[in-house]
C-alpha cells in the first residue's frame, strides 16, 4: 500500500441536470386517471388521483387536487356560529402562505387578481427535486365533456429571465405546448393567464375565471355547503377521448471528481507478502529489484487521521511499472 497526498487542482466539481419521468409509468404521459372510491374526511380538503384503480396492485398517488377560496365558499362551515371559515378556505390560506409567504397576499394569474383557485399537487414520491420546466401539457376537456378541449402549458418556453416568488420560481400557464403559446401570449380573452406553474414545490395553481371563459368550467361557489368542486376539475383532467397529463422531473447532481495520478517511478513497489520477505523485507525475486511490477487495483482517500474515507475499485487490474504513468479519475455523487 502506498500513499501520495492529493493537490487542489486534483479536485474538480461537476454539476449535471438529470431528468426523469415524473409519473410511476415510467412514461412522460399520464392517460388514465382515478380516484378512491372510500370517503374520506379528508375529501372536503383534496382527492389523490392515482394511475390505475387504487385498490389494484402497483396503483400509487400521482397528484392531488384541491380547491381554495379566500372566502371560504364552497364547502360548509367548520363551525355554524363563524362564517366563512371552512375547509375551502383553510386550503387557500395554506397555498397563499406556501407561494407568497404572506397572509395578506392575493393570487394574481397574469393580470387578474383571483380570490379562488383550484391547485394541482404532485406527489413527493414522483419527483426527486423539483419539476421540469417546458414540460407541462395537460388537456382538460369543458364542462361535462362538451365544450370544447383546452391544452395547457407554462410559459416557460416564452420568458428570458425566471420569476421569483416565496416559494421559488413561477411562471404563468397559458394555452399552447411544450412552454410555448398556441398563439399570442396564450392568456385568455379578458381573465388573465390560465394558472400558475410553480416547479419547486411541484405544484400547479389553475385560474377559474380564465378556465370558465374558455371551456364553461367553474366551480360552484355556494356558501356554507359541501360541493364537489373537487370532481369538477377531476373530470375535466379524465374527461372522454385522449386525456393527457404530461410532465417530467429534474434533478441537479453536484459530482467531485478526484484525479488520483502515479508517474513513472511511483507506486512501483509493493509491501504485498508475495513480493517481498516477511522476514528480512528483502525483494523476493531480483528481477523485480530493478525492474518491478505491480498492479493498481483498488485506490483509498484518507483524511490526515489515517481514517478512510471513500473506496474505488478499478474494473479490471492496472499494470504499473518504471515505464508506465497512470491517471485514475474517480467520481463521487452526492
Amino acid at each position: 500500500m502506498s500513499y501520495k497526498r492529493l493537490d487542489p487542482e486534483d479536485f474538480l466539481v461537476s454539476i449535471d441536470s438529470v431528468t426523469a419521468t415524473a409519473w410511476s409509468t415510467n412514461s412522460p404521459t399520464l392517460s388514465t386517471f382515478f380516484t378512491s372510491s372510500i370517503t374520506s374526511t379528508n375529501d372536503v380538503y383534496y382527492k389523490n388521483v392515482y394511475q390505475t384503480g387504487s385498490t389494484l396492485s402497483g396503483s400509487a398517488v400521482q397528484f392531488a387536487i384541491a380547491y381554495g377560496n379566500k372566502q371560504g365558499s364552497g364547502s360548509a362551515n367548520f363551525n355554524d356560529l363563524v362564517p366563512g371559515v371552512s375547509p375551502t378556505r383553510t386550503v387557500y390560506g395554506q397555498y397563499r402562505n406556501l407561494v407568497y409567504g404572506d397572509e395578506n397576499a392575493n393570487f394574481i394569474f397574469g393580470t387578474i387578481t383571483a380570490s379562488d383557485f383550484w391547485a394541482i399537487n404532485i406527489d413527493r414520491a414522483r419527483y426527486k427535486e423539483h419539476l421540469l420546466k417546458g414540460t407541462f401539457n395537460l388537456e382538460l376537456t369543458g364542462s361535462g365533456g362538451t365544450v370544447g378541449t383546452l391544452f395547457l402549458t407554462d410559459n416557460s418556453g416564452m420568458v428570458s429571465t425566471d420569476t421569483y416568488l416565496d416559494c421559488g420560481r413561477v411562471y404563468q400557464i397559458i394555452s399552447g405546448s411544450n412552454g410555448v403559446a398556441a398563439s399570442g401570449t396564450g392568456y385568455s380573452p379578458s381573465s388573465g393567464s390560465y394558472g400558475l406553474f410553480l416547479p419547486d414545490i411541484a405544484t400547479i395553481l389553475l385560474n377559474p375565471l380564465a378556465l370558465s371563459q374558455s371551456i364553461n368550467l367553474e366551480p360552484t361557489r355556494t356558501s356554507d355547503t359541501n360541493v364537489d368542486n373537487i370532481g369538477k376539475l377531476f373530470r375535466a383532467i379524465s374527461g372522454s377521448g385522449a386525456s393527457y397529463f404530461q410532465l417530467n422531473s429534474e434533478e441537479t447532481v453536484t459530482s467531485d471528481f478526484v484525479f488520483v495520478r502515479s508517474r513513472n517511478a511511483e507506486f512501483n513497489y509493493s509491501e504485498n507478502p508475495s513480493f517481498i520477505s516477511g522476514s528480512t523485507g528483502d525483494v523476493l525475486y531480483s528481477a523485480f529489484i530493478n525492474s518491478p511490477q505491480t498492479y493498481i487495483t483498488t485506490v483509498g482517500f484518507y483524511n490526515d487521521t489515517n481514517d478512510l474515507l471513500a473506496v474505488a475499485k478499478l474494473s479490471k487490474p492496472l499494470t504499473k511499472d518504471f515505464t508506465k504513468e497512470s491517471l485514475v479519475r474517480v467520481k463521487l455523487d452526492f
